[in-house]
C-alpha cells in the first residue's frame, strides 16, 4: 500500500474501456496532458479535459495514476469518461486534439422518461432507481438497499432527463448518485459533515502533503438575528418574536448594530398551537438559522480521497484545529506530483 506522504515516482496511463465488459482494452500513447474535475453540484458529478496529438472518437477512457515507492509498482484508477467533444489546433508543425469527457451519469442526461412516465406509490424507492439506472446506462450499478417507499405516484415532468427524474426520486430515500474511478455508478446516502468520520486528515507538519496556501471564504448574507412567527387559524392568533442579543455572537444585533429579520407567517405546525408553542417554534427555527458555511480552497499531493467524503483539516499556522469538512470539489492535474486543488465546506454555530 503506498505511502502518500512519502516520495515516490508517478507517470499516468490512459485506456480505452470496452462498454460493454467495462474492462480496459487498449493502451493509449498519444495522450500529452489531462485534468479531471470531480464536482458534487454538477449533474454528471465531474468532467475531464484530455489533450491527444490525434482524436481517438467517441469511447470510454480510464485514466491511472501509477506510483513506484519502495521499489513496488501500483495502479491507482482516477476516473472513467466518456469522450464527446474533440476540437482540434494545428501551429504548422504539432497538431493538438482537446477532448472533453464526462462520467458515465452523462447517458443518464441524454435521454428522457417517456411522456407522463410514472411510479406508482408504495414501490420500493431503490430498487426501482437500480433498475432505471441499469436500463439507461452501460456503467456497472453497483446496487444499495433502502426501505424507503414512494408515498404518492411518482410522476416524471415533460423536461425531466433520466438523471433528473432519478435524482428527484432518490431525494425521496434521502440518497443521492455517486461514482468511483472505475467509472461505476453508485448510490450515497445524504449525510452532513458532523456525521461523516473523516477518512483523512491534513496537517502542516514536516510530511504533510498539503500545499502552503489556503483560501476561506463565507458569506454572512442572510443570516438573520431576529425571527418573526405570525399564526392565525381563523379563531386564534399568536405572535412571537426571538432576538438573538449575545455579545458573544458575532451576528448578533448588538455586535452587527441592527436587526436582520426573518419572518414566518404560515408555519407547518401540526394541531392547534399554543402561544408557548409558537414561542418554542420560533426560537428553534433563529437557532437553526444562525449557522455559518464556510468553503475552503486548498492544494494537496494525491490521495484516495473522493467528493462527499469527509475530511479533518489541522492546518494550525492557518487557524485551523480539527475541523471536520465535507469534499465538494476536486480538480487533479496528471502531472508529476499530481496536485488536488480541493474545495470542502463545513459549518459553525453562531448562536446557542
Amino acid at each position: 500500500m503506498v505511502d502518500w506522504s512519502s516520495s515516490m515516482q508517478q507517470t499516468f496511463e490512459y485506456y480505452v474501456v470496452d462498454p460493454g465488459t467495462w474492462k480496459d482494452v487498449r493502451l493509449l500513447d498519444n495522450v500529452k496532458s489531462c485534468t479531471i474535475n470531480r464536482d458534487a453540484t454538477a449533474e454528471t458529478l465531474g468532467s475531464a479535459t484530455i489533450d491527444v496529438t490525434e482524436s481517438v472518437g467517441e469511447c470510454y477512457i480510464r485514466i491511472y495514476l501509477i506510483t513506484i515507492q519502495n521499489d513496488i509498482k501500483e495502479k491507482h484508477p482516477l476516473g472513467t469518461f466518456l469522450v464527446q467533444t474533440p476540437v482540434s489546433s494545428f501551429d504548422g508543425k504539432i497538431r493538438n486534439v482537446s477532448m472533453d469527457a464526462y462520467t458515465p451519469l452523462l447517458e443518464l442526461k441524454e435521454n428522457k422518461p417517456p411522456l407522463g412516465y410514472s411510479i406508482l406509490k408504495n414501490e420500493n424507492i431503490m430498487d426501482i432507481a437500480v433498475e432505471l439506472t441499469q436500463e439507461h446506462t452501460r456503467a456497472p450499478v453497483v446496487r444499495t438497499s433502502s426501505s424507503e417507499k414512494l408515498y404518492h405516484d411518482f410522476v416524471a415532468d415533460p423536461s425531466d432527463t433520466w438523471i433528473t427524474f432519478l435524482n428527484d426520486l432518490l431525494t425521496n430515500a434521502k440518497y443521492s448518485f455517486g461514482l468511483d474511478e472505475m467509472g461505476r455508478i453508485l448510490f450515497h446516502p445524504k449525510q452532513d459533515a458532523a456525521s461523516l468520520q473523516p477518512v483523512w486528515t491534513y496537517d502542516d507538519g514536516n510530511s504533510s502533503i498539503l500545499y502552503p496556501q489556503l483560501d476561506m471564504d463565507h458569506d454572512l448574507y442572510g443570516i438573520p438575528n431576529v425571527v418573526e412567527v405570525i399564526y392565525s387559524n381563523g379563531h386564534d392568533s399568536y405572535y412571537a418574536k426571538v432576538v438573538n442579543d449575545d455579545d458573544n455572537s458575532p451576528i448578533s444585533t448588538v455586535n452587527r448594530g441592527r436587526e436582520i429579520v426573518y419572518r414566518v407567517t404560515e408555519p407547518n405546525l401540526i394541531g392547534d398551537p399554543t402561544q408557548m408553542q409558537i414561542n418554542e417554534y420560533a426560537e428553534q427555527l433563529l437557532r437553526e438559522m444562525s449557522s455559518l458555511e464556510y468553503t475552503i480552497t486548498y492544494i494537496h499531493g494525491y490521495c484516495p480521497v473522493r467528493i462527499g467524503d469527509c475530511v479533518r483539516l489541522n492546518y494550525e499556522r492557518a487557524g485551523l484545529t480539527n475541523i471536520k469538512a465535507k469534499v465538494i470539489s476536486q480538480s487533479i492535474s496528471c502531472t508529476p506530483g499530481c496536485p488536488v486543488t480541493e474545495k470542502a465546506v463545513f459549518t459553525t454555530k453562531l448562536w446557542r
